[in-house]
């Protein structure tokens, strides 16, 4: 089955390890989360990790989307020996610079080659692209994670990471909605709060993701833009929600919050995840494994229905079966698009 079944909730979960305990397997059950996201834990071997997409999907009962984080670069969840080391996306920007052909050619190459790594094992959605922009005050939470420092650099380079998934059959997730480029603090250990004007952050900061706005999968920014909403950070804002993310930029994909268990929150775990809602979430993502917390958020996670429902099923619609592909050669036109002396 392709789309969600009837009952499925608004909800993304983790596992705690290689293979599912008993618990989770009566969790999976008893909730029907929409969608699972893996983690370094999660992952030993490529057989082990297919072993337990499978498991999953099996309890499930449907092909429910696998996410993991596979930038490239710092945020990397299969590494070596068993998968390749993949580069940042600044690599690109730096190319861009000298070569946009070339550039974007290698970008949406490498997507197709990070697709190609997690269909084999059963992933069908990669936590890419990362369209926030590079910024002097912005902590190094981003960094090298971002393209560039300039919206028209970033936009085609996302753009380009983004097809390469597709082509690949793997759906890309647009990060971080409207923009975490500012932030002065890392969102995983404290909220941060970004002063500057909203006239600035929409010629700028919010830039890439209006150009992005067609992409079928979105994250929000655990982050407070004060000249917008001063109190809430987007993930739980209806403000930047509906006049920014879905109003000024277009966005019209299906929206997912961040991590509800990263410190940029505050509140219990329900509180979080009612609040998302109620700002304009379609699905609410919870990381860490942690039993109690995913019970505490699947307590409050509606049944898809309506908006969230159609905007989840045209995502889950693009999820193709790609052509063959030649990984081997494809290996070599990457690393001859990446070396300067060629």
């Amino acid at each position: 089955m392709t789309i969600a079944p009837s009952g499925t909730r608004a909800l993304i979960v983790g596992l705690a390890g290689h293979s599912l305990t008993e618990g989770e397997r009566a969790f999976l059950r008893d909730v029907r989360p929409w969608g699972l996201i893996l983690f370094a834990r999660n992952v030993d071997t490529p057989e082990q990790v297919a072993a337990l997409v499978a498991d999953a999907r099996a309890v499930l009962g449907w092909r429910v989307p696998v996410l993991i984080d596979q930038e490239g670069g710092r945020v990397q969840r299969l590494r070596p020996p068993h998968w390749l080391e993949y580069p940042p996306a600044e690599n690109f920007g730096l190319l861009y610079d000298n070569d946009r052909t070339r550039a974007l050619n290698a970008v949406r190459l490498n997507s197709r080659l990070l697709a190609h790594d997690l269909l084999t094992l059963g992933i069908d959605v990669d936590c890419l692209p990362v369209a926030d922009l590079r910024l002097p005050e912005g902590h190094g939470i981003i960094g090298n994670r971002a393209y560039g420092s300039d919206a028209a650099i970033v936009a085609p380079l996302a753009g380009a990471a983004a097809q390469g998934l597709l082509d690949g059959g793997v759906l890309p997730v647009l990060k971080h909605l409207p923009g975490h480029g500012r932030a002065p603090v890392d969102s995983h250990e404290h909220l941060p709060s970004v002063s500057a004007p909203r006239a600035v952050l929409e010629e700028t900061d919010f830039q890439p993701f209006k150009a992005l706005n067609a992409l079928p999968l979105g994250m929000t920014a655990h982050v407070v833009y004060e000249d917008i909403d001063a109190q809430n950070p987007a993930t739980t804002s209806r403000v930047v929600l509906d006049e920014v993310v879905r109003g000024l930029i277009g966005f019209d994909g299906a929206l997912m919050s961040d991590d509800l268990s990263m410190k940029a929150l505050s509140g219990s775990f329900a509180e979080r995840a009612r609040a998302s809602i109620a700002a304009g979430c379609d699905l609410l993502l919870h990381c860490n494994g942690d039993p109690a917390e995913m019970a505490e958020v699947a307590g409050e996670a509606p049944v898809l229905v309506a908006d969230a429902l159609t905007r989840t099923e045209r995502a889950l619609a693009l999820r193709i079966t790609p052509p063959a592909f030649d990984i081997e050669a494809a290996r070599r036109d990457m690393a001859r698009l990446l070396d300067p002396a060629l």
